[in-house]
């Protein structure tokens, strides 16, 4: 049996994060999910299992309005999530970090980095979505979408996955005052970023765009010719485990500088 232990993480306005920890060694792993996603998804999942048979540190919890947590999705914004993440780091964590995010917790990642770059050690992004709402997504959208989100404050979008889910005003235009595209980036710590070149959702240029901009000078771009946006095949999820491995290798720590 996993040795996770589980809880809510209260916040000042009376909602709750839910989380789930493995007690261990670090630096401590921080899963950060995707837009709409929760943290029961397959790569969280294997993750706690590696930190579980290693004895390592290991944090996931989910956003405000997303799987277990309290809160509204369709009031969510990525000033909402961002300070999620950060009360996670700061309330739940002690030490150094490793940031692994997947699409929107690739740029989520990011921003936490750039609030707290003493604690942050590694970075693993997973099909990043920096700026995401801007780039992405509002391109996207018909006219009738926009027209709709602009008159009535949210539009419903379908998908492929489950129900559909609201694209709001407030979404789009507080992503807009987070944006970090086109850089510079200023990230120093070790960054691995993995990208599916059969991403439907994003596209390799775009995360490669996103390397470019990313100042580290310990930073590896791996493109998987075939992978799609979930890389949670097998030989993907391989590669997840390998680059958090290399990360927090014991060697490596004790290479870096003390934090």
């Amino acid at each position: 049996m996993m040795r996770e232990t589980s809880g809510v993480l209260k916040r000042p306005d009376g909602q709750s994060l839910a989380w789930r920890k493995v007690e261990g060694q670090g630096p401590t792993i921080i899963w950060l999910g995707g837009f709409n996603s929760d943290m029961t998804g397959t790569k969280a999942e294997v993750l706690a299992q590696w930190a579980d048979a290693n004895s390592h540190g290991y944090v996931r919890f989910d956003y405000f309005g997303h799987g277990a947590s309290s809160g509204d999705f369709a009031a969510g914004t990525i000033s909402r999530w961002r300070e999620d993440a950060l009360a996670v780091i700061d309330e739940m964590t002690e030490g150094p970090l490793v940031l692994v995010g997947s699409s929107m917790g690739g740029w989520l990642s990011c921003l936490a980095a750039l609030s707290r770059p003493d604690r942050i050690v590694g970075m693993i992004l997973i099909a990043p979505a920096a700026d995401f709402t801007e780039r992405l997504m509002k391109p996207t959208l018909s006219a009738e979408a926009l027209r709709q989100i602009e008159d009535e404050g949210a539009w419903m979008r379908p998908s492929d996955y489950g129900p559909a889910y609201p694209i709001t005003r407030d979404l789009l235009e507080d992503g807009a005052r987070w944006a970090i595209l086109p850089g510079p980036v200023g990230i120093e710590a070790p960054v691995r970023i993995l990208q599916g070149g059969a991403d439907p959702d994003v596209p390799w240029r775009h995360a490669l765009d996103l390397a470019q901009a990313i100042e580290s000078e310990d930073l590896v771009f791996t493109l998987i010719r075939d992978g799609d946006h979930r890389l949670s095949r097998p030989q993907d999820l391989e590669r997840l485990v390998s680059a958090v491995e290399e990360l927090c290798s014991p060697a490596r720590m004790a290479a870096s500088p003390s934090r």
